[in-house]
């Protein structure tokens, strides 16, 4: 069984990092210990990839211990004669790291052998990291540079790593060929025998970012709202002709370099971007120069959200500058599209079958969280997002889209909500923009949605006002199968959310009560707690229904339902018509389900905690080892919910919708990026198992 994998690089900047953070992200949904480890790393160990990845996927080992030498260790001791001290300094470095790992990725050195840097004496770079590879016992994906390749030359450059690679001894598992043109891809080589996989040039992942470009400048930051240093730029634009001559030059993604005293071309841009024109990167001022304050303050209304840098080089000295910049996985959004091609691009089921990895019994957030953006994947689904123009829901759809969980829909003005991305520098050019305002399907929903309410004295003209509102309308959508699953919330009450779902959608037959449930994503393990915000005080059948949906969202999920009826007596220590609801509602349970492990009432302590399971309730098949917690009521739940999130510093995913017909699921107002793209997961989840 492989326990770690090797990735290498042949060439400079041919993407490494792209297919360590797929591979760690494949690994991080099997067991719970995935490390990162680089031999070399320049500096003092600050390596810009190992903090992205280490950031991401928090592991067993700290930053110091994260890599074997600097290169100027290394430089110093072959220099000194002393390569086999230099290897066996890294693997022992790199075994401390194997033992308190599940799995290892090591991402090959960088360094080419270029002379006059100080490092011309290290081992040639292929054969030291074949070497290293060996000692370590990984097996190896090495990864070539398809840029600027045909099909015929990347082929051969494929077999030509296998083969070098094999020569030397090291177990080669596939090739990956990184930032290959569009149309280019051989399918797997002649003569080539391990899979092989192409991954297309993203020019998002590849570009750098206004904040990188701003550094390598050694810039200023005039102006721009925060994450405006993050957009990437695509391009270059230098502003020395008239206004029409650099508007027709001005493309997507264009960084514009300019004097600072060319107000004129400064306002035109902005007012461009501002527009929809062209969307901008940014603006940079050179020879130190700031720009007029009345052109700034004419830019400041535009709301443009873009930055203002101004650096002391001319434009040519800053255009070199810029060329030289290689861009990092240095934001949310160049991981998520990196992931999202390598994710479309490489068969993952294939290539964990190939490192062969054992999957951990223990379940963390991150597998979990990780595993609902699979599931997602393995049977998109089409959801409609009712808030269109919020920007964390923008965001959020620009990850889902790149990594294709999910297709979507958002509802709202389509002007806004383009213009509010542009602001925001984001990517939402996969969705649907639907306005319920001048929708044509409006009317037929009003026709439906007056059906559906006649008896409440909803008459049609009532019912056309009504279906304008967004989640009405999206729950509409998804009612009558346009969409197959809604997510709101950010900016609405969970009544504004829940109430058109209660009203149109309704409850499962056979069931007297829809609910919710919160994953609680502990350090080791996932636990179900239900109902902890949707009703307040329910009765005996009601809970019943609560638990008999919570065991099966539990099991939709992964988790094996282990159903603890909780209160404040165990068994039969107490009594009072509390307890008394919750054993009526065990008993409905299972007679409902002979098959499903429950208990009740059962006291919190011993649900969980073996030890106390084994006093109070010797020989349960829930006590000491319970999945799904059960509570009374609202305030119980509630209360407990949020307790041992901040307690237990435990993520808390949810609350998650069960018990209707179609999945509606609501968010917190204080919902981030994150918990947006988990709940869109777990809808898209709930689609597909209904």
């Amino acid at each position: 069984m492989a326990r770690s994998v090797y990735v290498a690089g042949l060439g400079p900047s041919v993407g490494k990092g792209t297919v360590a953070l797929g591979i760690v992200e494949l690994l991080s949904r099997q067991v719970a210990k995935v490390a990162v480890f680089r031999p070399l790393v320049s500096g003092t160990g600050e390596d810009p990839l190992l903090a992205v990845l280490r950031d991401r996927y928090p592991g067993p080992v700290g930053v110091e211990e994260s890599f074997g030498a600097t290169l100027a260790e290394a430089g110093a001791l072959v220099a000194d004669g002393r390569r086999e001290e230099l290897i066996g300094r890294i693997v022992e470095r790199y075994r401390e790291v194997e033992r308190r790992s599940s799995a290892v990725v090591i991402i090959g050195s960088d360094f080419t052998d270029k002379p006059g840097e100080g490092h011309d004496e290290l081992p040639r770079e292929l054969a030291f990291n074949a070497r290293l590879a060996t000692e370590f016992g990984s097996v190896v994906i090495p990864v070539v540079s398809g840029e600027g390749r045909t099909r015929e030359s990347l082929a051969a450059a494929a077999r030509s790593a296998y083969h070098s690679l094999v020569d030397l001894g090291s177990t080669v598992v596939a090739v990956i060929a990184n930032r290959v043109p569009d149309g280019v891809s051989p399918g797997v080589p002649d003569g080539l025998p391990v899979p092989f996989w192409a991954v297309p040039e993203v020019p998002a992942i590849a570009a750098p970012t206004v904040g990188e470009v701003a550094r390598a400048l050694d810039a200023t930051v005039l102006a721009g709202p925060a994450g405006s240093l993050e957009r990437d730029v695509l391009d270059y634009v230098v502003g020395a002709g008239h206004v029409p001559t650099v508007l027709g030059a001005l493309t997507d993604g264009a960084l514009l370099i300019t004097a600072g005293d060319r107000a004129d071309l400064l306002v035109a841009a902005s007012a461009a971007h501002a527009a929809g024109n062209v969307t901008l990167a940014g603006l940079v001022l050179t020879l130190g120069q700031s720009a007029d304050e009345r052109a700034v303050k004419v830019i400041e209304r535009l709301n443009t959200g873009l930055a203002m840098l101004v650096t002391k080089s001319d434009s040519y000295h800053t255009i070199a500058a810029a060329d030289r910049i290689e861009a990092q996985l240095s934001t949310p959004r160049k991981i998520e599209a990196a992931l999202g091609v390598f994710e479309e691009s490489v068969d993952t089921a294939e290539l964990s079958r190939l490192l062969d990895v054992a999957r951990s019994s223990r379940v963390t957030p991150l597998m979990f969280e990780n595993d609902l953006i699979d599931r997602a994947r393995a049977d998109r689904r089409h959801l409609v997002l009712p808030e269109g123009t919020e920007e964390r829901i923008l965001r959020a759809t620009e990850t889902l889209l790149r990594r294709g969980v999910a297709d979507l829909t958002l509802l709202g003005d389509p002007d806004e909500i383009n213009r509010r991305a542009r602001e925001i520098g984001v990517e939402i050019g996969g969705a649907r923009l639907v306005d319920p305002a001048t929708s044509s399907l409006r009317e037929e929903f009003a026709v439906r949605y007056a059906e559906i309410r006649k008896h409440r004295g909803v008459t049609l003209d009532l019912a056309y006002d009504v279906v304008r509102d967004v989640n009405y309308f999206g729950t509409l959508m998804v009612a009558q199968g346009l969409a197959d699953g809604m997510v709101s919330g950010a900016t609405h009450t969970t009544a504004a959310t829940i109430r058109p779902a209660f009203e149109i959608i309704k409850t499962v037959p056979g069931l007297t009560v829809a609910s919710s449930v919160f994953f609680m994503l502990l350090a080791d393990r996932v636990l179900v707690y239900g109902d902890c915000a949707v009703n307040p005080d329910p009765d005996a059948e009601q809970l019943a229904d609560i638990a008999l949906s919570s065991a099966q969202t539990a099991a939709a999920f992964g988790i094996e339902p282990r159903v603890a009826m909780l209160s404040y007596s165990t068994g039969s220590s107490g009594s009072g018509a509390d307890v008394d609801k919750v054993a009526a509602a065990t008993a409905l349970v299972r007679e409902r389900r002979p098959d499903l492990p429950v208990e009740g009432p059962i006291q919190y302590d011993a649900a969980i905690d073996p030890a106390v399971a084994a006093a109070k309730l010797p020989g349960s098949a829930v006590a000491g080892k319970a999945t799904v917690f059960v509570f009374p009521d609202l305030n119980t739940g509630n209360n407990t919910y949020k307790a041992v999130q901040r307690s237990a510093n435990a993520v808390a995913v949810g609350p998650v919708m069960q018990g209707l017909r179609r999945p509606v699921n609501d968010l917190s107002r204080g919902a981030t990026v994150k918990d947006i793209v988990n709940t869109v997961a777990i809808t898209a989840i709930q689609a597909g198992a209904q």
